[in-house]
């Protein structure tokens, strides 16, 4: 039986449970994208049998220790083939509404699916014209922020942190915007948070405390149901992005900085999800995406210590920065929420 999800603003089918994705009790509407993985389907069968025509895999610097990862475009991008080290590869046509997987030899579902609701998400929403960063977002009030940086900046532990103080989680790792009515919205993604062991040792008193995220790997995950933490259903209209520094011992850390516009781009793109696969034309379209955001949206950098015990400390100036915004902005009128 064919069950239907909700993750980043999209409906998708899918014909084996996807693990990480909450189903929704009866479909409410045409679903957005079709993905099986039970079985190959014919569209999928036929797309394997056209020639590659162009390949690109991601430079090894961008995630130090990571599984390669090449996208093949398939009959002059007919179809893309997005294939991993381990083995495990998809498909997907252009107009992004149709996945098929299956995990590499000695892997699970389970496995194919910790690559589904992430990187492969995010490559589906760049296809169907959705500006995405690498960052985790929260929800303030019903108001976004995003925390934006390269792998390994502690952008899921912070929100991890901030969320352990009551602040719902939008996604993590891969933020979705949708611009509308003139504004930069969130979409949600999954209500978990990914984290590495020294995370959680980090947040909790043993790195044992959360579960794994697949039996075999590494990293686990905060559950978002409300136990100790909660999933923002709704998308959110983005009020701030924080920028991660690289961590320092200097003293002076944990500490918010104010950065230019201009700056802010710059570190936004390099920061878009999968920007190495754009062309020029979507480079140039990218740039003036950021510039309207960075002229809309309050733009701070964090410069985050390297001691662990500062970790809530880091959480607490991004909760009074942003508290201070959102209050700024109801003492002006801002619009309200429409959350």
């Amino acid at each position: 039986m064919r069950q239907t999800y909700r993750t980043y603003g999209l409906t998708l089918e899918s014909d084996l449970p996807i693990t990480g994705l909450t189903h929704l009790p009866e479909a409410t509407s045409v679903p957005h994208v079709h993905a099986d993985f039970a079985t190959l389907p014919s569209w999928a069968a036929q797309a394997l049998s056209l020639p590659i025509t162009a390949a690109r895999s991601r430079p090894a610097s961008l995630i130090p220790g990571e599984s390669p990862f090449t996208v093949s475009e398939l009959a002059g991008r007919s179809f893309f083939q997005l294939t991993y080290g381990d083995g495990t590869r998809f498909l997907m046509d252009r107009a992004a509404t149709r996945i098929w997987g299956a995990p590499g030899p000695g892997l699970s579902h389970d496995d194919l699916c910790v690559y589904l609701i992430g990187p492969i998400m995010g490559f589906l929403l760049r296809q169907r014209g959705l500006t995405t960063l690498h960052a985790s977002s929260l929800s303030f009030h019903g108001r976004a922020v995003a925390l934006v940086g390269e792998a390994g900046a502690g952008k899921s532990t912070t929100a991890a942190a901030l969320a352990l103080r009551g602040w719902p989680v939008l996604c993590e790792d891969v933020c979705a915007l949708q611009e509308a009515a003139g504004e930069f919205q969130v979409l949600p993604a999954y209500p978990r948070v990914c984290l590495w062991p020294d995370s959680v040792r980090a947040l909790f008193s043993s790195s044992d405390t959360l579960p794994l995220i697949v039996e075999g790997w590494d990293k686990r995950f905060l559950p978002l149901d409300g136990s100790r933490a909660h999933f923002a259903s709704s998308r959110s209209p983005l009020a701030a992005i924080f920028l991660l520094a690289g961590r320092t011992a200097e003293n002076s850390a944990p500490c918010i900085q104010p950065v230019s516009q201009r700056e802010a781009v710059l570190q936004l793109l390099a920061n878009t999800y999968m920007n190495w696969l754009l062309d020029r034309a979507q480079r140039a379209e990218e740039f003036d995406v950021l510039a309207r955001l960075v002229s809309d949206v309050e733009c701070y950098r964090i410069v985050p210590s390297s001691e662990p015990a500062r970790l809530q400390v880091l959480a607490e100036l991004i909760e009074a920065q942003t508290l201070r915004l959102l209050a700024r902005d109801h003492a002006l009128g801002a619009a309200p929420s429409n959350v």
